[in-house]
């Protein structure tokens, strides 16, 4: 599996927090208690980490003056959100209003770095991208994947490397899918307009080209709906993220995550051509230096996912 190779002083930080970022991921915490959320985290019963990690950023006017004259006038961007099921990405606290998670961190420092204020609105995750075509929004998060086919019409400024994988019944027979055949005749839960349902539905052939029964793809728009799915039989392995697979297995009892797939970088989402991704690249390379990056990635539970730098579009990861 290829990955983003990190630098030395990351690979240390990386290896010297690994044992810190599992805890995280069991616990749902960041070592405060008195912030953690007194609701149970969708799906599971951790609590979802809130901790502050934000707040403190303070506004570069280097990286700001990066950003067209307009945006720097009217202060604020208009940022669709793709809210999900699933920490760490971006869900709902109990209350049913607070958004958090590691894209609403890094959305958030970001705008603090250029010293704007974001209009966020939660929206659909197939709706987002063909919306920022259309001008309806300036930007979007929702763990967006760096692919070749989206660079057509999107562009990207990356802030961490994910990727997709696999996850199971603690009882299924399957132990690792390497070869999508593995996965003949069985019932395949996904997100609905991502990566995933495209990847599936692509090598669907494999099946029967080897004389097989077909998979079935059942695809959700709620990713929260995904899981019960699962865990009711409905289907029988789940394709998503590799770090919500992570949080959601840690999370619930009787399943299994099956391990990495395929990496892929994951960026803020933009309108193709726009003016607004060198300001934000040079943001996150700021969060890098100066030590919030790795506070978000603490976090949430995913230092394994750091990149040692910002880029615009970058191809895609291929293995």
């Amino acid at each position: 599996m290829r990955t983003a190779l990190p630098s030395r002083r990351r690979l240390a930080t990386v290896h010297a927090l690994l044992a810190a970022a599992a805890l995280t991921l069991t616990a749902c915490g960041s070592g405060d208690s008195t912030t953690a959320a007194k609701g149970a985290a969708p799906g599971g019963g951790g609590k979802i980490p809130t901790t502050d990690v934000v707040s403190s950023v303070a506004k570069d006017d280097k990286a700001a003056r990066l950003l067209p004259a307009d945006v720097r006038d009217r202060g604020t961007l208009r940022l669709a959100a793709s809210v999900g099921g699933t920490p760490p990405s971006a869900v709902h606290l109990p209350d049913g209003r607070t958004v958090v998670g590691q894209d609403i961190d890094f959305a958030d420092a970001v705008a603090k770095v250029l010293g704007l204020r974001l209009k966020r609105e939660t929206a659909s995750f197939e709706a987002i991208l063909p919306s920022l075509g259309s001008g309806k929004y300036d930007l979007g998060t929702g763990n967006f994947g760096v692919t070749d086919e989206r660079r057509r019409t999107i562009d990207f400024v990356t802030y961490i490397n994910d990727g997709q994988g696999f996850a199971v019944r603690a009882d299924s027979k399957l132990k690792k899918v390497t070869d999508f055949e593995q996965l003949c005749g069985l019932n395949v839960a996904t997100g609905a307009g991502t990566t995933f349902e495209v990847t599936l539905e692509d090598n669907k052939h494999v099946c029967a080209d080897a004389g097989k029964k077909p998979y079935s793809v059942k695809t959700y728009a709620e990713q929260g709906a995904i899981w019960p799915s699962l865990q009711q039989g409905r289907s029988d392995v789940v394709m998503s993220t590799i770090n919500g697979l992570r949080y959601a297995v840690k999370q619930q009892e009787g399943l299994r995550f099956l391990g990495e797939y395929h990496r892929l970088d994951v960026g803020f989402a933009f309108k193709k051509g726009t003016k607004l991704a060198p300001a934000f690249q040079a943001a996150v390379d700021r969060l890098i230096e100066d030590g919030t990056y790795d506070r978000i990635l603490k976090k949430w539970g995913t230092l394994p996912s750091a990149i040692d730098r910002s880029r615009i579009s970058p191809p895609e990861i291929k293995d």
